[in-house]
């Protein structure tokens, strides 16, 4: 089965095939530095980074560029409030945002581009505009694109726009020809941030930068370009209009977009004060389990991030790493050969299929619960046909374009009952005496002791399982 794609260009799945065969193209917007990254730019990030993982594993040769937006108006506010150079202020928060991607498990993009280091590119980009009649400067010293010399506008969002406004009406921004044309150049204010161009001490509109950054890195033309749904209109429309009017050419074959993040069933936002900062949920949640929750979802569609989503996550992934744990030491040399390679391939079949349907992750973790079944179900018969350990080996493999799964199974475990332990105030040597106090109960037949026992430990995040050569504990997720 050929990859398909999701294109909100064309509103419709299509067959990918890209411009040059077997190289893909991929710019992604990313991140204004203009604070703390949150929940919301996880998701978009995660989902480019899986998506720049697949195409790899199918063959690609994947060139994703991926930026910073080191300068707006946010961030110059933002730097003012806190009494900070807004370079010096941008700069603090790219470094945390790159420590806390790395934390992740995101891969870094083949180039990770910045606004601020794209300047002379962004000019030349627009004198071209301005020279090829696209966009004119204000008396102010400031740059416009001219909205209604792009015939098309409006293709990708499918906004219908009255391109022949003449910009009579009072609320008309002073020096624009028309309210709808948008700032390519936006000239200095007072104590601003600014650099040289032809037309004064100024410095980018958001919009031209992503242009100028995909025609540097990339070139006039691309496979993918991607971000979250909410940059469609106008970010997205405004970087077609102004790129595709100085190259004459279609920039970006396929658009993605991922869904947008809500909070307990409300959309995530400043006003409701239910955002959820990236640096919290990496302190209280491993990446394995993040990234599960955020893939466990259809990229394309708004994820929902409920109270139970994390902690389930994590129930799910510690109990896929329990399973490979529980695979050393056994020998499966005996097994047949066919049935596993059988298996393997059937397994792989399904993953493949899921992910070259739009990328959908969501339906191969939904099938991965299955694997795990298998395995475990084999383990519970006194000899089994199958190479487990060869079976698990390959779902690892599988999950690598997720990047999940890929530490060693004792070392998570360890690590995550470390932490559930600290979180309850217990250690190893608490629980191995209440198991010896158990133990010495059940042989008085002091039943109501070592129930109460039991209860407790489970009170405290701790499961006792008795088995035929004794009672082992676990954490209970």
């Amino acid at each position: 089965m050929s990859l398909k794609v999701y294109n909100v260009l064309t509103r419709a799945k299509e067959d990918f095939i890209t411009l040059t065969p077997g190289v893909v193209k991929m710019y992604a917007c990313g991140i204004t530095v203009s604070g703390d990254a949150h929940i919301g730019h996880a998701y978009q990030s995660v989902v480019f980074d899986v998506i720049t993982r697949y195409l790899r594993y199918a063959g690609y040769d994947v060139k994703y560029v991926r930026n910073y937006t080191d300068v707006d108006d946010k961030i110059i506010a933002n730097a003012a409030k806190a009494g900070e150079d807004p370079i010096e202020f941008a700069e603090k928060f790219m470094a945390q945002t790159d420590k806390e991607m790395d934390a992740l498990g995101n891969a870094h993009p083949t180039i990770m581009a910045r606004a601020t280091q794209c300047i002379d590119d962004i000019i030349n980009f627009v004198q071209k505009l301005i020279d090829s009649g696209h966009a004119y400067v204000s008396e102010f010293g400031d740059v416009y694109f001219r909205l209604d010399s792009f015939s098309e506008y409006g293709k990708l969002s499918h906004i219908q726009v009255d391109k022949n406004d003449t910009g009579v009406r009072k609320d008309v921004e002073p020096g624009k020809q028309n309210d709808l044309d948008f700032a390519l150049w936006k000239s200095a204010k007072p104590g601003e941030i600014a650099w040289d161009s032809p037309w004064g001490k100024g410095r980018p509109g958001w919009h031209i930068e992503c242009s100028a950054m995909n025609l540097k890195y990339l070139g006039e033309q691309i496979d993918i370009h991607g971000g979250g749904r909410d940059l469609v209109f106008p970010h997205h429309e405004n970087e077609i209009a102004q790129t595709e009017s100085l190259t004459g050419k279609q920039f970006a074959k396929y658009w993605i977009h991922c869904g947008l993040v809500k909070v307990n069933g409300q959309k995530m936002s400043k006003s409701l004060n239910n955002g959820i900062l990236l640096k919290d949920v990496l302190a209280k949640y491993d990446a394995d389990t993040i990234r599960f929750a955020l893939l466990r979802n259809t990229y394309s569609a708004d994820i929902d991030i409920t109270d139970s989503l994390l902690p389930e996550s994590l129930k799910h992934v510690y109990k896929m790493y329990s399973v490979f744990n529980s695979l050393k030491d056994r020998d499966f040399s005996m097994s047949d050969k066919a049935k596993t390679e059988a298996k393997i391939k059937e397994i792989t079949d399904g993953f493949e299929k899921a992910m070259n349907d739009n990328f959908n992750t969501l339906e191969v973790i939904a099938a991965s619960f299955g694997w795990f079944n298998f395995i475990n179900a084999e383990l519970t018969k006194k000899t089994t046909e199958y190479d487990l350990q060869a079976i698990a080996d390959k779902i690892k493999e599988l999950f690598g374009v997720l990047n999940i799964l890929q530490q060693k199974p004792e070392e998570y475990i360890a690590n995550i009952r470390s932490k559930i332990l600290q979180q309850n105030n217990l250690n190893a040597e608490d629980i191995e005496k209440a198991i010896s106090e158990r133990a010495t109960a059940k042989q008085n037949k002091d039943w109501a002791t070592a129930d109460k026992i039991r209860a407790e430990m489970l009170d405290k995040g701790i499961v006792l399982k008795d088995g035929t050569t004794g009672t082992s504990w676990d954490i209970n997720l």
